[in-house]
């Protein structure tokens, strides 16, 4: 999972890029950038429930970090 999560969101930044990339260049002449967005967001839902998988089944383990407490 060290390297799972990295990749991934390396991924993600690569598909935001690429829609950057393709909106600046076809003008709205094509669906690439939809495309591309489309893929992020699964890539970011498909993190996501990877990440509570891994911590369901003990594969990462939550820091003990106390949020929101005095």
């Amino acid at each position: 999972m060290k390297w799972v999560i990295p990749i991934a969101l390396i991924m993600i930044v690569g598909s935001l890029g690429s829609a950057l990339y393709f909106m600046m260049k076809d003008k709205g002449g094509s669906s690439r950038m939809v495309h591309s967005l489309m893929l992020r967001i699964g890539l970011s839902i498909l993190l996501f429930l990877g990440i509570l998988i891994a911590h369901y089944f003990g594969l990462i383990e939550a820091t003990g970090v106390r949020v929101g407490t005095n």
